[in-house]
């Protein structure tokens, strides 16, 4: 029986990191009102080292190094493995008890080449002559399996950061407004499908009461949830995340007739024997 591996891009907590990031950076794509006129907000990854952000994206800070407002930051603040939410698969299905693993079967295909020669040999063996057209049973297909999903909770903030509270109408109101009247949204990437949840509080801060000297700073933070799934162990799995098998069609005992003095099979009609 043989096995390849299948060329997938498996699913990751980085895969959902990047995914959901890209929703906010590039679908909701918030815009607001500047002294530079109508500008996109650019949105940063908070987990980053300042090195790395003052580096790569010098645009965002002053001479001071100070981050230039309005802005938007992302953190994932947690992950959750519920056994309340199981997603598609509310029973646990164990890999196949050898090496490579493999719990649920994706696909299947006809192999098409070992599918027809199983035929050929079958069409010449009983009338002498390839691709005779009868019915063949022996089909060889293709099974394509991963691992387990496992489905997580994963939390996010987004903090909204404005000098104005102009700024921040303009920039909260996109993540009221974009799902509706209900506050999921999806998310694809990679041929992956995640779900997301904006939770229905936004807790807001701001420091203009005290009419202190400081710098005047609107913050807003909305919390996220994103429903997603693992597949495999990422770069600790020594399996294959994804496998592909082929069934048994035929199984063949072979047998010495010379020693065992047997006669030859007559029967076959692409056997030697003659009457």
């Amino acid at each position: 029986m043989a096995h390849k591996e299948f060329p997938i891009i498996p699913s990751t907590i980085e895969s959902i990191d990047e995914t959901f990031f890209k929703w906010v950076d590039e679908e909701i794509n918030v815009y607001a009102t500047t002294n530079k006129g109508w500008k996109k907000i650019p949105a940063i990854w908070v987990s980053a080292e300042r090195a790395f952000q003052v580096k790569h994206k010098k645009e965002l800070r002053d001479d001071a190094g100070s981050l230039i407002l309005p802005l938007l930051t992302v953190e994932r603040t947690g992950i959750s493995k519920d056994p309340h939410k199981k997603g598609a698969f509310w029973g646990n299905v164990p890999p196949v008890d050898d090496y490579r693993g493999g719990s649920i079967t994706i696909g299947r295909k006809i192999n098409q080449d070992k599918t027809s020669n199983f035929a050929n040999a079958k069409s010449f063996r009983n009338n002498r002559q390839v691709n005779f057209p009868e019915a063949n049973e022996k089909i060889v297909y293709e099974y394509t399996s991963i691992p387990m999903p496992v489905y997580i909770t994963v939390t996010y903030n987004l903090t909204l950061r404005t000098e104005y509270q102009q700024q921040m109408n303009e920039m909260m109101t996109p993540f009221i407004t974009r799902t509706g009247g209900i506050n999921y949204f999806s998310l694809r990437s990679n041929g992956h499908f995640y779900e997301g949840f904006i939770q229905p509080s936004f807790s807001s801060g701001n420091n203009v009461a005290g009419l202190a000297q400081d710098e005047r700073k609107y913050e807003t933070t909305i919390p996220i949830e994103v429903l997603g799934y693992l597949i495999g162990e990422d770069k600790n799995q020594e399996a294959p995340k994804v496998v592909i098998r082929e069934n048994q069609v035929d199984v063949k005992l072979p047998r010495e007739r010379v020693i065992f003095e047997d006669d030859p099979d007559c029967e076959d009609k692409a056997s030697f024997c003659r009457e």
